[in-house]
């Protein structure tokens, strides 16, 4: 489809000023207190939205007396305009930041169980050229809001645990993480060596409540009937507390196990079937905010994979149901 060289003059013409107004506006719903944010007239405010919109040739907001209400279009716009302009101001602050410090600024983010592979391929991406100036911003989370947080250019770069292909991003595969199950070294299942779902039986599970586990875990669940609903916890500190009091088993990826020191827990493989979780890199497409994250990254794809993780992409599928 031909572009219209009309309508990209047009928009050509617009402003980050324009474009801030119109963020600020929405998020405060009314003309006069978006205006006295910005430290404008409401008049001077009304004129760049009606010239935004004079621009684009279309309405973005329905104005009534006491509100304000986006058109269909002007979502769409807000969320382009949204992305513009905190991908501008991170940018400032970059250049502040780098100028301030006299070295590259670089925020990386990564979910907790990943945290200790991640720290020690930094270190390593630092010994080796003594003349990298560089300093880091660290950021953990859930792998949802590492995601937000890179889409919208609060972050270079994320190490984060996803179940499907996050869209908008590129996703790099560095490793698979199985689940697995913890129990009380005096359980049942301890002397085998390993456990599969229909040994774990009627047995009430503790997993995570939110990130990958809720679509890892629940279809292996409803796949072998599993009867007591599990309990749902936020912190691996609570899930162990749960097994060692003989409350429940845990189930759990692998990566959160690799610093547990509890001789009264044993880690158990999980098998039939045999479920995992994709431990990828993700990065915005196009070119990187600075040198220093971009050789950041080669790094990090090249060193966070093991030989035993190279193992050809697979995408993780819910088990399917007995007879299907």
């Amino acid at each position: 489809m031909m572009a219209n060289p009309q309508l990209s003059s047009s928009l050509r013409a617009l402003t980050l000023r324009q474009l801030r107004f119109f963020s600020v506006l929405v998020e405060e719903g009314q003309f006069g207190r978006a205006a006295k944010r910005l430290s404008i007239t409401q008049p001077a405010l009304s004129n760049a939205i009606k010239q935004m919109e004079k621009l684009l040739g279309a309405e973005l907001l329905t104005r009534s007396t006491h509100r304000l209400e986006l058109t269909p279009l002007g979502a769409e716009v807000l969320a382009r305009t949204d992305f513009l302009v905190n991908t501008f101001d991170v940018a400032l602050r970059d250049i502040e930041q780098t100028v301030q410090r006299g070295r590259a600024f670089v925020r990386i983010g990564v979910i907790p169980s990943a945290s200790g592979r991640v720290a020690a391929a930094v270190g390593d991406f630092l010994q080796g050229d003594a003349s990298r100036q560089v300093e880091f911003a660290w950021r953990d989370a859930p792998s949802n809001t590492l995601l937000a947080e890179v889409r919208s250019g609060q972050l270079d770069m994320a190490v984060a645990a996803i179940t499907e292909p996050p869209g908008g991003l590129v996703c790099v595969d560095l490793f698979r993480d199985p689940l697995v199950l913890v129990v009380r070294r005096d359980h049942a299942l301890a002397q085998a060596g390993e456990a599969d779902w229909e040994a774990i039986g009627g047995e009430r599970l503790v997993l995570f409540e939110s990130g990958s586990m809720p679509a890892l875990g629940d279809p292996a669940r409803a796949q072998f009937a599993q009867g007591a609903e599990p309990y749902r916890v936020s912190y691996s500190e609570t899930l162990y507390a749960l097994v060692r009091g003989g409350l429940a088993l845990g189930l759990m990826p692998k990566l959160y196990t690799s610093s547990l020191r509890d001789d009264a827990l044993v880690v158990l493989p999980l098998r039939k079937p045999h479920i995992e979780r994709r431990v990828v890199l993700v990065h915005l497409p196009g070119p990187m905010r600075n040198v220093m994250a971009e050789a950041l990254i080669a790094h990090l794809r090249q060193s966070l994979p093991s030989p035993a993780d190279s193992l050809a992409p697979r995408r993780f599928r819910p088990p399917r149901k007995r007879g299907a």
